[in-house]
């Protein structure tokens, strides 16, 4: 006993104190106007996990342990980095009171003075008027969860923050256990599960300011695990939900098709699992649809489909590559471009995948991750708008692969909050230029340094 006390003793005890402190400063002390503060924080409480994770990675239960005491830390603040928790709440509320989140706006029932619900003028403040002129573009399973926050908690913010985030926390230890068993069954070290659960930015992006990433990416590691053990049946219809939460894990689907039929194996019968691969996409999008059943009507299809749009041709915000094409479009032009290239970048996205769908050897579980990881990268490389906690599904997969490019840009991401240092919302596109160089600048040596490995093998 006095041994096991001795392990956790000396520069081990001051880390965890110094993260304990650091997170309840972050919590409960932080306004994210103050960006330095912010920075100084977050860039600490990496190299204290960093710290943690190096001398404790074979002690599985300490590091699960203080993973899950920093998001009990959190349990009941307020959000301070976002104020998409306003619209959740708000959402969850109209479903108890038995209407369709995805057929009013928040502004009208304001405007109308009308208030469908207690603290819906509080919720509406906010969320911000942006977000409460535009229609939810949150899918079913997210609306279940808003739902059981608003049912439980009907006249409380706080209360309903509460089971929101237990939701959330429940759901990351969902990750937590079927990470580590998809770890062990592709033999990598089962410690790299913690570079997802103890890492800072998942911890303050999903615990702290309640971005329901955390449930997709449970059931995304859940379905990739009964796909690695060959239940692919229970697996598409876990991935379905996983859909049913966030429309993200759709661009991986594509992925799947050599994993089904290896192109690139000289099998004659490989083409005999093209059935099982379609009904494997035939049982996942069947999944997702139903959970989309309640609440379709030619109104829903309409409102959702154009709040989608919005975030490709309206908004933008850490975009890299978009950010390029819009300066080039100021030169020439003399205006914004966005309108069109939002049409064109998720084109490209979608053929870019397709390509590593096709082109790409994807046939075992570890090339198929690797694949999913650089299709996930790809899309946000194209993107208009890269909010932080976007980053949740790449530092996921990452795990199972040798890259770490990802976990940088789970660290880099916080320059992105540069734009709320002062009062009028502004990019300092000098620091989200530094982001991406960096990101970008580790994956090309990244790539190299895989390369140099392959040929050093081919050549022994």
């Amino acid at each position: 006993m006095i041994g096991r006390l001795q392990k956790y003793s000396g520069i081990p005890i001051i880390l965890l104190i110094f993260s304990l402190l650091f997170y309840l400063i972050f919590a409960y002390s932080l306004e994210r106007t103050d960006f330095i503060k912010l920075v100084c924080l977050y860039s600490a409480l990496f190299f204290f996990a960093y710290k943690l994770l190096s001398l404790y990675k074979h002690d599985f239960k300490f590091l699960a342990g203080i993973g899950l005491l920093f998001r009990l830390l959190f349990l009941i603040a307020i959000p301070n980095l976002s104020q998409d928790f306003y619209r959740f709440i708000w959402d969850g509320r109209l479903l108890t009171q038995g209407l369709n989140p995805y057929l009013t706006l928040p502004l009208e029932w304001i405007s109308q003075g009308n208030a469908p619900f207690a603290q819906a003028e509080v919720l509406y403040d906010g969320m911000g008027a942006l977000n409460g002129s535009h229609y939810t573009n949150y899918p079913p399973l997210s609306q279940l969860c808003y739902g059981i926050a608003a049912l439980i908690a009907d006249n409380s913010i706080l209360g309903a923050v509460i089971i929101l985030r237990s939701i959330i926390i429940l759901a990351d230890i969902g990750t937590l256990y079927f990470g580590k068993k998809l770890l062990t069954f592709l033999n990598l070290p089962e410690h790299h599960i913690f570079f997802y659960f103890l890492n800072p930015f998942i911890i303050i992006e999903l615990t702290g300011n309640l971005h329901f990433e955390a449930v997709m990416v449970f059931f995304l590691a859940w379905s990739l695990y009964l796909l690695a053990k060959g239940q692919w049946h229970w697996a598409a219809g876990v991935f379905g939900l996983s859909i049913s939460v966030k429309l993200l894990p759709l661009l991986l689907l594509p992925l799947l098709l050599q994993y089904f039929i290896p192109f690139y194996k000289a099998q004659p019968s490989r083409f005999g699992k093209a059935p099982k691969l379609l009904l494997f996409y035939t049982l996942t999008i069947t999944i997702a649809f139903l959970t989309f059943l309640p609440f379709i009507s030619s109104e829903f299809l309409q409102n959702f489909s154009q709040t989608i749009a919005l975030w490709f041709q309206n908004f933008e915000f850490n975009a890299s590559i978009y950010y390029i094409i819009r300066w080039f479009g100021y030169q020439t032009v003399g205006w914004n471009i966005i309108g069109t290239v939002g049409k064109i970048l998720p084109v490209l996205s979608v053929l870019g995948i397709l390509s590593l769908s096709i082109f790409r050897k994807n046939s075992n579980f570890p090339q198929l991750l690797t694949a999913m990881l650089f299709a996930i990268s790809l899309y946000f490389l194209l993107s208009t708008t890269v909010h932080p906690w976007y980053l949740a599904i790449p530092v996921f997969l990452s795990i199972f692969t040798t890259y770490r490019y990802v976990l940088w840009w789970s660290l880099t991401v916080v320059l992105s909050y540069s734009a709320y240092a002062e009062t009028n919302f502004s990019e300092n596109l000098a620091l989200v230029a530094l982001e991406y160089l960096i990101v970008i600048g580790i994956f090309i040596f990244e790539i190299f340094q895989h390369k140099k490995v392959k040929t050093c093998h081919l050549e022994n």
